[in-house]
């Protein structure tokens, strides 16, 4: 959905930030849509992007990567100069406090050009006025997964042990431990009636839910 909805409001040659970009995934799938753009990847993580840079290269020029922490004031200062067409990310931007997320947006605001666009996949709750709804939509959500349950493969956190345990990651994975010393836990981020204020603040004209499926949303939000 979200490579469609792209295709009706940027140029051929766009210029397109991959937010969280991990791996490079959703850039991947970006650059084989759009031959003729360019991909900015953005990510903190060196081990992710370390797999990225080794399995996609630069695409021809066409894909350029950063290193730069999206929680900071001055991530942007490490991107191309220029404006941008459009920001993507998936399930990146729940990682981030409300205060943080807030920041992150003011700085896309000034980032993306006037009448860009601003997609993001992600896990967003209802909102905290709606508690009822909320209830239901997890209550559906667990029986869902008990009706429908994921094929079996190697956990998350099998893949996270033997990929900082293999010896060619050894560089990227002790800054890897330096950057991130504590596991991860769950944030305490916005709901969806926080994410379409802050983008409003931020300057984006419209914002508006394009795709969902319980928590599960694409937002959107034009410059």
């Amino acid at each position: 959905m979200m490579l469609y909805v792209l295709s009706g409001t940027i140029p051929s040659r766009a210029r397109i930030l991959d937010l969280g970009c991990g791996t490079g995934s959703l850039s991947e799938r970006v650059l084989a849509r759009f031959p003729r753009a360019r991909v900015v990847a953005v990510d903190y993580d060196p081990v992710l992007l370390q797999i990225g840079r080794t399995g996609l290269g630069n695409a021809g020029g066409r894909l350029t990567w950063v290193d730069a922490d999206l929680r900071t004031s001055d991530w942007a200062t490490a991107l191309p100069r220029g404006r941008f067409d459009a920001a993507v990310t998936s399930t990146a931007m729940h990682w981030l406090t409300t205060a943080e997320l807030g920041r992150l947006y003011r700085i896309l605001g000034r980032t993306i050009r006037p009448g860009g666009i601003f997609l993001n996949a992600d896990h967003i709750a209802s909102g905290r006025s709606t508690p009822r709804l909320r209830k239901i939509l997890g209550r559906a959500a667990r029986e869902r997964g008990k009706a429908h349950p994921p094929p079996p493969g190697e956990r998350w956190s099998d893949w996270w042990g033997s990929v900082l345990a293999d010896p060619s990651f050894a560089v990227e994975a002790k800054l890897h431990r330096a950057r991130f010393p504590r596991a991860h836990r769950r944030t305490r981020t916005a709901d969806l009636p926080g994410h379409v204020r802050q983008l409003r603040r931020a300057g984006f004209r419209e914002v508006g839910v394009v795709w969902s499926r319980g928590q599960n949303r694409i937002v959107a939000a034009v410059r």
